[in-house]
């Protein structure tokens, strides 16, 4: 075996080590996925998705390609390991992978443009503190505007 010295970048998680503990961020990684998109010099989004949007999979009209689209959705997926404020809607967009449309190409710039304001969030993970993980849970009954079924959220604090 051979010692490589202190974890910094592993997988496109960035690592820093300090006293109090552990942060963990992926920074670069959302950075050069928005150099990707073309997305640098857009504005900012406070939130990844208008509390108002139902979407259907038959909004808008048709993607040609889709390609980029789920490679963007891919990424996204892969963000939420340091970003699970954006989770919820990712897993929304995610529905729509076979068939994606206009509107929900529309809905992942947002999450981009919301991720732009967050790039430089970091977990802790504190070294003079237990982990303790709480939550809470929010049911709408029959929610879903494609199949009425009940949605769910789960959110950590």
């Amino acid at each position: 075996m051979k010692d490589l010295g202190s974890l910094n970048y592993f997988l496109s998680l960035e690592v820093s080590s300090y006293v109090d503990g552990y942060y963990l961020s992926q920074g670069k990684y959302a950075s050069d996925l928005l150099t990707r998109c073309s997305l640098t010099d857009f504005t900012v989004s406070s939130t990844p998705l208008d509390p108002n949007v139902r979407l259907t999979p038959l909004d808008g009209v048709p993607l040609g390609d889709a390609t980029m689209y789920r490679q963007l959705v891919y990424s996204l997926i892969y963000l939420t390991v340091t970003h699970p404020n954006i989770a919820y809607v990712v897993h929304i967009v995610s529905q729509f992978m076979a068939t994606p449309r206009s509107i929900h190409f529309t809905v992942v710039f947002r999450i981009l443009r919301y991720v732009k304001s967050t790039l430089s969030h970091r977990f802790h993970f504190s070294s003079q503190t237990s982990l303790v993980l709480s939550g809470c849970l929010d049911t709408d009954w029959a929610g879903d505007p494609t199949d009425r079924c009940f949605t769910q959220v789960i959110a950590s604090t």
